[in-house]
């Protein structure tokens, strides 16, 4: 199965804050970069879209698909809970050691764990593999098009080499990305 893995386009949000599960807005000369990239890129036009259904990926998921896209909440990123759209250096530095010490396990601002996102974005991966193997397949689709989060990509990328869940999990959270906005990753998983 060939993924195409697209990171949503900048936000309109100030620099430093922290807004994993916050539905924040795009502009629309964003949008529209994003989406000339993307087709500049090669994109190809008849895959079955999956989109986080934050504002940030699901109106450029509507943008490249004549369709509507299917909107997963699966695929959205990380809450962070009382953190979110909190300057990072504003956090106790206390919080952010103890999720540096645990990864894996620690509910930055009591929201999500990055185990708890790695295993609903899991749960998407096997429900889309059931789907690209049966009916996409017979409709000549072995591909999907993803608009999420570079949290989600990057969960995506350590999960395809079938290491055990919280080994993948782990791998993604330590990590530093370098995926853009409205970047594009294609995986074969």
């Amino acid at each position: 199965m060939k993924l195409y893995l697209v990171r949503h386009p900048q936000p309109e949000i100030g620099q430093g804050l922290c807004y994993g599960a916050t539905d924040v807005p795009v502009t629309e000369p964003e949008l529209a970069r994003a989406h000339a990239r993307l087709h500049a890129a090669g994109l190809p036009g008849d895959l079955p879209v999956y989109a986080s259904p934050l504002q940030r990926c699901s109106r450029l998921a509507r943008r490249l698909t004549p369709a509507p896209p299917t909107l997963d909440a699966r695929l959205a990123e990380m809450d962070f809970g009382r953190w979110e759209m909190q300057a990072w250096d504003a956090i106790p530095r206390h919080e952010v050691d103890a999720w540096a010490a645990d990864l894996l396990r620690y509910r930055p601002g009591g929201g999500e764990c990055v185990l708890d996102v790695a295993r609903r974005v899991a749960a998407f991966i096997d429900d889309l593999r059931a789907d690209l193997s049966n009916e996409l397949r017979q409709a000549g689709h072995a591909e999907a098009l993803l608009i999420c989060h570079a949290g989600t990509i990057r969960l995506l990328g350590a999960m395809r080499g079938g290491l055990p869940l919280e080994e993948a999990a782990l791998n993604a959270a330590s990590t530093p990305h370098r995926i853009g906005y409205g970047e594009m990753v294609v995986l074969e998983v």
